[in-house]
C-alpha cells in the first residue's frame, strides 16, 4: 500500500516591518481532509507593529479596511479563535508536523510567505519538498479559456498595469470562485484563507493528471484581457 501523501498549506496576514502577524498552517491529505493545523497570531509582532496596509486604497488595504481588520483580530482572540504564540512555540508545532506527516509546503504565492516568515524567525527548512499554489494554478487552471471567461462574466480584472494593459486576475479569491461556480470574498485572515479558499484549490489541483509538470510562474503577459476577447 502506497504512503499517505500529506500537504502544508501555509497562510500568512503581515506587518508594516515585513514580518508575520498572522499564520496559519493547515496540514491535509488529497481529499482535503484536514489532520492538524495552527493559527496563531505572534507575539512580538502582531502586537507591536502596525498590520500591513498602504495609505493610498480605498479597500480592505486602506485606513477604513485596517481599522475593521484590528478589531476582527481584537474579537478573534477573545471568543479564542485566535490566541497569541511565540516564535519558539510556532516552530517547535512546525517541527513536530513535519515529523509526523512529512508534508509537502505549498502557499498561494510561496515565495512571499517564506520572507515574511525568515523575516520573523519561522523555520521552513525542515520541509523535504515544497511548489508555490498559485504557480500550479496558473498553469492548470488560469491559463484555459473556461477560467478566462469566468473572469469575464465576474468582472475579475485587475487594474491596468503601467503599461495600459488589463489582465485577468489569478489570485486566491478568483480561483475558488472558479472552482465552486460561486464568488466570495477572502477575509484576509490567515486560517480563513488556508482553509476556505487555498484548501478547495489544491484539492482542485492534485485530481489532475501530471498537475505537477504544468507549475509555471505568473506573467502578465499572457493573461491580457484583450488578447483573448474581441469586442
Amino acid at each position: 500500500m502506497a504512503k499517505k501523501q500529506y500537504f502544508c498549506i501555509l497562510d500568512t496576514e503581515t506587518t508594516m516591518g515585513d514580518t508575520v502577524a498572522d499564520f496559519a498552517m493547515i496540514i491535509c491529505d488529497r481529499e482535503g481532509i484536514i489532520y492538524n493545523q495552527c493559527a496563531v497570531l505572534v507575539n512580538g509582532h502582531y502586537n507591536t507593529m502596525e498590520l500591513f496596509h498602504d495609505k493610498t486604497k480605498n479597500d480592505i488595504w486602506g485606513y477604513e479596511g485596517l481599522t475593521k481588520r484590528k478589531m476582527g483580530y481584537i474579537a478573534m482572540l477573545e471568543n479564542g479563535v485566535r490566541m497569541i504564540a511565540s516564535v519558539n512555540a510556532i516552530n517547535k508545532w512546525i517541527n513536530q508536523a513535519i515529523g509526523k506527516y512529512n508534508p509537502s509546503l505549498t502557499a498561494y504565492n510561496l515565495p512571499f510567505d517564506i520572507n515574511k516568515c525568515a523575516n520573523t524567525g519561522i523555520d521552513l527548512s525542515g520541509f523535504n519538498s515544497k511548489f508555490c499554489l498559485w504557480q500550479a494554478s496558473v498553469g492548470n487552471i488560469c491559463k484555459t479559456k473556461k477560467y478566462k471567461q469566468f473572469c469575464l462574466d465576474n468582472h475579475g480584472f485587475n487594474n491596468v498595469t503601467k503599461h495600459g494593459n488589463m489582465t485577468f486576475k489569478t489570485n486566491a479569491e478568483m480561483v475558488c470562485g472558479y472552482i465552486n461556480n460561486n464568488f466570495i470574498i477572502e477575509p484576509h485572515t490567515a486560517l480563513e484563507d488556508a482553509r476556505d479558499f487555498e484548501l478547495p484549490i489544491l484539492t482542485h489541483i492534485i485530481k489532475k493528471r501530471n498537475w505537477q509538470d504544468n507549475i509555471i510562474p505568473y506573467d502578465w503577459n499572457k493573461f491580457q484581457v484583450r488578447d483573448n476577447f474581441k469586442a
